[in-house]
Order: C-alpha cells, then structure tokens, then sequence
C-alpha cells in the first residue's frame, strides 16, 4: 500500500519520467520511434533464417511461432538490463531531489511496456496475413502482460538496488540473460526438452509466460487457469520479495552514489 501511495503522490513524476525514458531511447534518432518495429524485426529475421535449418523446419508457421515468443522475452531482457542501471545513471537526481527510488525503476519498465505494446501490432498483422488469425483467447492477453509486469517489476527492484553495490551486476546479468533465453521455449518447442530436464527449464519464470502467449496466440486456446494462477503467485513472489530488498538497500543509496 506505501508502494501505490507513493505512485500516486508522485505520479506528475512518474509519468514525466515514464516519458522521458520513451523518448530518450530515440532521441537523435532520425527513425524515431518506427526502430520499436524494426529491432525486434532485424532480430526475429536472423533467428528465422538460422534456426530452421538446425530444427529441420519441425514447426509450422515457424517465423510466427518464433515472433509471438520473441517479442516478450525482448520485453524482459530489455527492462532487466536497464532497470540494473537505472538507479546509478540517475545517481546525481537523487543526491538532490527527494522522490521515491522506487519510481526509476518502475519508469524504466512501463517505458519498455509501451514499446513491448507498439510491437504487438506487428504480431496481430503476422496472425491476420499468414492465415492464423485472431482467436477469441486473445482476451487473455492483458492477463498475460499483467503477469510478465509483475514478474519483471520483481526483477527491475532487485537488480537496480544491487547494482549500486555491487556494479559488477551489470556485466553478470548479460551472461544471467543469456542463459535465460535459452531456458525458454522462444527458438524451439517445449516437446523438445527431454522429460528428466522439464522441471529445470521450468525453474525459469519465463517459460511458462511464454507459453501463455503461445497458447493465446499462436495456438488459439485459452491457458490452464491453475497455471496461470501458480505462475501469478510466483510473481507475486517476486514482486514482494524484490520490493523488500529495494526498499533496506536504498537507505545508502545517496552514499554509495
């Protein structure tokens, strides 16, 4: 409840600090804001011209498959690497202006959720033109996205307060982000994953929200409601337990800065 008073306290902030984290990823940028369509397609096209040929072409409709997974794990690694920095980027604001830390990081992340949004428009046109289409299961979606928000606002609260410990954090989360990926069904099918290793894919939070979207969109079906609730508590998990460490460690943050 102090996290939700304080939001809406401080909202005219955070809304300005929402907007400047938007802006200041294209700033300069002659594309402007058309590069949120355009990295995860340069992306999604060289993972769609490599991994095929390694899985033998074993999925249909390979490059949406591919594209409804890639686009939230981008989603997350994205708000993770820049939330672990955010506190320290923005060491000198908070040596002078009272406000509450807790606001860089969420900032940071609805930032990346309003580009993760623009660039479901590219995923609801890949579903209408390559004969799929829209499912009523699409309903569930903003489920879906409320789930990887909480999970990633978890996450975002605890690496953004180590970091100003430890900055070594920053280089250890890329090789953190890159383990992750491949411990998710993004590039390959779940059915893949030998039995006796499951459960330890599985460990990854993230499998399963990829998952959900999978089944939303791409399969049409609505997710296992018992799932998507244990998924929910362990979000929730997180979200409580990063709060609680954000909150002890940011009483040195003006000093360790």
């Amino acid at each position: 409840m102090t996290l939700v008073s304080n939001l809406y306290k401080y909202r005219e902030f955070l809304k300005t600090s929402i907007l400047k984290d938007f802006r200041g990823k294209y700033k300069k940028s002659f594309l402007g804001v058309l590069w949120s369509f355009l990295n995860p397609l340069f992306q999604l096209l060289i993972y769609s011209l490599v991994f095929p040929h390694i899985m033998g072409n074993r999925i249909e409709n390979y490059t949406l498959y591919l594209m409804i997974g890639l686009m939230p794990w981008t989603f997350f690694n994205n708000t993770i690497i820049q939330s672990a920095a955010c506190i320290v980027t923005n060491g000198g604001i908070i040596k002078k202006v009272f406000f509450p830390r807790e606001i860089l990081p969420i900032s940071t992340l609805t930032s990346n959720l309003v580009n993760f949004l623009i660039t479901q428009i590219i995923v609801l046109l890949a579903l209408i033109f390559s004969g799929v289409g829209i499912a009523k299961s699409i309903i569930f979606f903003p489920v879906i996205v409320l789930l990887q928000y909480i999970l990633q606002l978890g996450f975002a609260f605890i690496f953004s307060a180590i970091t100003v410990y430890v900055r070594d954090v920053e280089y250890i989360i890329n090789i953190f982000m890159m383990l992750m990926f491949y411990l998710c069904p993004i590039v390959y099918e779940p059915a893949m994953i030998p039995d006796n290793l499951l459960r330890f894919f599985k460990l990854n939070p993230m499998f399963d929200i990829i998952t959900f979207y999978r089944q939303i969109l791409y399969e049409g079906v609505f997710p296992d409601m018992y799932s998507v609730l244990k998924i929910f508590i362990v979000c929730l998990f997180f979200l409580c337990s990063g709060y609680a460490i954000f909150k002890h460690l940011e009483k040195r943050f003006a000093e360790e800065l």
